[in-house]
């Protein structure tokens, strides 16, 4: 789900651009997301709304895999790192579905940004990899980044911010046992275990207090626009990534930000915040810092 963010040692303009379309894809589909998502959640709760995503997407999954010849890759290999996995992953998503209905969406998504940052962070207590200084640098002008946007004090920091931030490390922590199950497990493997058991986590924290609220017939295509929205955006997200290095579709994804700012601007009457901008730019640079590090590192030992 998470390839080498290195991508392939040569590529050509025709694959960049390739790869460049496929992101564009993704951030088509994380865009919808959240509309979708805040629609939505003036009737049914975080915990109801990842159900009935999982739900569905679980069917879409099982609806894909036979047609295109993958379902037999499903394994059982990894299952303590698959629940792991979704542990982190359901909770990430809850706090960010969470977070669009309190926040303006550019917030949330420049929070999002933060997740690469924090699996800088925790990926040498959780895979053993080494903490360089470019990787503290990275972290540290990303935190700074952090700052900016979240501007913390006594009435900009709120439940919202903190969920959005929350969600930024849940992720990450999804982000790397990810990158332990692809070394062995394939992408239909992942989002068939995922679908599956955040359909029991959500079934279980949903019906928690004796009640799971039906969807109306105006909320089921949202609904389904959501299921929809995450299986494509892993998928976009990952085809890229398997053309073209992260270094050259990274500033694509960041499209992003633009994109679901002027959303909130026309949809929701969001005023676009140059602090939110500014800060983003910066964990984007951050990002950026580290990914190009690496690429350079890769192809000096080449």
């Amino acid at each position: 789900m998470y390839p080498d963010p290195n991508g392939p040692a040569e590529t050509d303009t025709a694959q960049v651009l390739r790869a460049a379309l496929w992101m564009l894809g993704a951030v088509v589909s994380f865009s919808t997301m959240a509309v979708a998502g805040r629609t939505v959640s003036f009737e049914l709760d975080t915990f109801e709304i990842m159900m009935y995503r999982s739900i569905i997407g679980f069917l879409i999954v099982m609806a894909v895999t036979p047609a295109i010849g993958t379902l037999a890759q499903v394994s059982l290999r990894k299952p303590g790192t698959q629940l792991v996995r979704n542990v982190f992953h359901f909770a990430g998503q809850n706090l960010w579905f969470y977070a669009i209905t309190l926040i303006p969406l550019a917030q949330v998504f420049a929070l999002e940004f933060t997740s690469p940052l924090w699996v800088l962070v925790l990926s040498p207590l959780l895979l053993g990899e080494k903490l360089t200084r470019v990787r503290i640098l990275a972290a540290l002008i990303g935190f700074i980044g952090i700052l900016i946007v979240a501007r913390p004090s006594p009435d900009t920091l709120n439940i919202g911010t903190l969920s959005a931030a929350g969600a930024a490390v849940c992720f990450a922590g999804s982000i790397i046992f990810t990158k332990r199950l692809t070394r062995t497990e394939t992408l239909t493997c992942i989002l068939f275990w995922m679908t599956l058991t955040q359909s029991f986590f959500g079934l279980a924290c949903a019906g928690f207090d004796g009640d799971i609220a039906l969807p109306s017939a105006g909320s089921v295509p949202w609904l389904g626009l959501i299921a929809l929205g995450g299986l494509t955006a892993h998928f976009c997200l990952t085809t890229a990534l398997s053309i073209a290095p992260a270094t050259l579709i990274t500033p694509v994804d960041f499209l992003r930000l633009p994109v679901i700012a002027v959303i909130g601007l026309l949809v929701y009457e969001e005023a676009v915040d140059i602090f939110v901008i500014l800060g983003a730019g910066l964990i984007f640079g951050a990002n950026y810092l580290n990914l190009w590090f690496q690429t350079r590192k890769k192809h000096s030992r080449g």
